[in-house]
């Protein structure tokens, strides 16, 4: 498996890369210090008179000791972090049905659970409340996408150490009395199993608050914000999703700067089930970088998206359904995205290609459909600046 996945970040690189993109070298020459040979100390004579007023009658000392011989210093390498991200997770409606008949909330991660698990920083993309409140919808079309409770432990046991919540379906619920019962219910299941949020909040200056994880000494600081359902949008007194627009984003950036090392904004854009970003989410990105981003990871497309390297920093437009019921081919694609830093510099990505089931299973995509998948990412940023 792990040759796959190396087989498949050579070739996006080939397709895509650029010199932020190369493979990472994480070779060191070790220093052998074993024969390094013990420093004399010199003899110190013991004067057998000492005489002030003649010191030509004083045995002299020795003063001339031997200079010490330094020894090698090891150049001590700041370690590779890996980062996690993956397209949208809806364990709603089919799935949520197919959660129910088996009495298993877990089955959906197991192939892909060690390498969820592997990364030092795993962050998905929840779009869907998750909530014991509204009744279940069944496997059947609708835009309440709400699951249950477990959902949440089942993410943390796969491996999920946050998540953006700045999404258009994290306020669902179903029942006109529900009001907002489902949205709080999702950030206190998210809380209560121990995997952080970003996104999201009472209000908006909640919503905008960035989230900070230090990992091997750096600071990385997440803000997410969304631009797609109004009635998801926070408002001064109310609650929901921090609102995308340059402005904002400008500003929930300069606030995470100032407190992280790497900062990486998550906009939740973009129409849905098309693989080139519009003009919408090529200036938004734009904008993220000139703010100060080192990464910029959007996602809500259901379909992988574009990659574009902007002065230096890599945006990834959209990686397309992790975990969803939809039945077209390329909304059951997606693509796993590991970010390596060394220290606080970006060294690389890999993305490792999926197909999730209609049950909500995901898999490693096979070589055909990894092939693809690439194919598709490649076809689309070859048609950006």
């Amino acid at each position: 498996m792990k040759l796959k996945r190396l087989g498949l970040f050579v070739l996006l690189s080939l397709l895509v890369g650029s010199a932020a993109c190369q493979p990472i070298d994480v070779g060191g020459q070790a220093v052998d210090v074993a024969d390094l040979t013990s420093v004399p100390t010199a003899e110190v004579q013991t004067p057998t008179s000492l005489i002030a007023d003649d010191p030509a009658t004083e045995t002299p000392r020795s003063t001339d000791l031997p200079e010490a011989t330094p020894i090698p210093q090891t150049p001590t390498e700041e370690p590779l972090t890996t980062l996690l991200f993956t397209g949208v997770i809806v364990p709603a409606r089919c799935v949520q049905a197919e959660i129910d008949e088996r009495g298993n909330y877990d089955y959906i991660y197991d192939e892909v659970r060690e390498i969820i698990q592997e990364a030092d920083l795993a962050i998905g993309t929840l779009n869907a409340a998750i909530s014991d409140y509204p009744p279940r919808t069944g496997c059947k079309s609708t835009y309440v996408l709400v699951t249950g409770s477990e959902s949440a432990d089942a993410m943390q046991r796969a491996g999920f150490d946050a998540m953006s919540v700045a999404t258009n379906h994290i306020k669902n619920c179903g029942p006109t009395n529900c009001g907002d019962r489902a949205f709080f219910d999702t950030l206190a299941n998210l809380e209560r199993v121990g995997i952080q949020y970003v996104g999201a909040g009472e209000n908006h200056a909640a919503a905008m608050q960035p989230l900070v994880i230090e990992v091997n000494g750096v600071r990385f600081g997440i803000v997410s914000l969304g631009q797609i359902e109004q009635l998801a949008f926070a408002g001064e007194d109310t609650p929901g999703i921090a609102i995308l627009n340059e402005e904002n984003l400008r500003a929930a950036i300069a606030e995470v700067k100032a407190i992280s090392d790497v900062v990486i904004a998550m906009p939740h854009w973009g129409p849905e089930d098309v693989p080139d970003p519009n003009w919408s989410q090529r200036i938004l990105a734009q904008t993220a970088v000139d703010a100060g981003a080192d990464l910029v990871m959007g996602n809500h497309t259901h379909v992988v998206q574009a990659i574009q390297e902007i002065d230096g920093v890599p945006v990834f437009y959209g990686l397309g359904n992790f975990v969803f019921d939809q039945s077209l081919r390329d909304h059951q694609q997606g693509v796993i995205l590991e970010v390596t830093f060394r220290g606080t510099e970006f060294v690389g990505y890999e993305l490792i290609p999926t197909h999730v089931d209609r049950d909500g299973a995901v898999y490693i995509a096979d070589e055909d459909e990894a092939a693809e998948i690439l194919e598709r990412i490649e076809t689309a940023s070859a048609k950006l600046p």
